[in-house]
């Protein structure tokens, strides 16, 4: 019976810790700021709009390219949204975020400017709800 017992107890323990592993971790509170360009080409080539849920990373997260298409969750005021990374901004913080207008006004009104967000990358090959 203890045999038994042991194989099942070490399954359930590594279930745990993969899941654990999986899950995105929010980074801390940082500054999200709105970007008023009305049309511009990422690093990566994509033409954005200020329709577009695009997001700006920084230098250090865009990892020359690595995060590129990586949807992040961002969360602040009580609430949720998706935006896809699609350039890097050289001047903000490591964790800072720059969104389009359409992105920004999720969360507030675009007079406001800066904000503070928490938020994460989601897995590659996410999907956001529509």
């Amino acid at each position: 019976m203890q045999l038994l017992r042991a194989p099942s107890l070490f399954v359930t323990i590594c279930s745990l810790a993969i899941g654990a592993l999986a899950a995105p971790s929010p980074l801390p509170a940082t500054n999200a700021t709105l970007v008023s360009q009305v049309t511009h080409v990422g690093r990566v080539s994509f033409v954005e709009q200020n329709t577009d849920h695009i997001v700006a990373i920084s230098s250090q997260r865009f990892a020359n390219g690595g995060n590129c298409n990586q949807w992040i969750r961002i969360s602040a005021n009580g609430k949720t949204a998706f935006g896809l990374t699609r350039d890097s901004c050289p001047g903000c913080g490591v964790d800072d975020l720059d969104l389009t207008p359409t992105l920004f006004q999720k969360f507030a009104s675009l007079d406001v400017g800066v904000i503070t967000v928490t938020w994460n990358f989601e897995p590659f090959g996410f999907v956001p709800p529509s």
